[in-house]
């Protein structure tokens, strides 16, 4: 039986310093294969984005604070979200790479996102202390794993 050829690769980011290792991993995972990557990322809940004490953004060196917590609007965070993916792009050394900026629940956008984009394989990461537990318990990983065919390669972000 031959084996399918992978040609895309979605990489599913949120603010999380830590998207910068999934980032990089699924940008690796498609160039190894000969695949287009496809950055996305997911606004699921604007009140998310006002709380107090949420100042999480990819760990990029020179990446800088972009009041997204600060923004009331819908639009404002569009901006900053596609602030947020061209200096990802180029952090990644691939500046004419497709992003996308997907709104609602973001299992269900990634997996929405996934199949309009006809994606083989999407990458996620883990942000659990107990990565694990993490996946068996119910976080977004987990649920994606539950509800595709489309095979998943899950970045542990686990900091040592």
């Amino acid at each position: 039986m031959k084996a399918k050829k992978i040609t895309t690769v979605l990489v599913a980011l949120d603010y999380n310093p830590t998207s910068q290792k999934v980032a990089e991993a699924g940008f690796a995972l498609a160039q190894s294969m000969g695949a287009e990557c496809i950055l996305v990322h997911v606004i699921s809940d604007l009140i998310y984005y006002t709380t107090p004490g949420y100042t999480s953004i990819m760990g990029f060196d020179g990446f800088p604070e972009t009041g997204l917590w600060a923004s009331d609007t819908i639009d404002e965070l569009k901006k900053g979200t596609l602030n947020f993916l061209d200096k990802t792009r180029v952090h990644l050394g691939a500046p004419t790479l497709q992003t996308v900026i997907a709104e609602g629940d973001v299992a269900e956008s990634v997996l929405k996102t996934a199949t309009e984009f006809n994606a083989d394989v999407i990458v996620i990461g883990s942000h659990s202390q107990k990565w694990l537990e993490s996946i068996v318990i119910g976080s977004v990983a987990e649920e994606i794993l539950r509800q595709t065919p489309i095979s998943l390669f899950i970045v542990p972000t686990k900091k040592k």
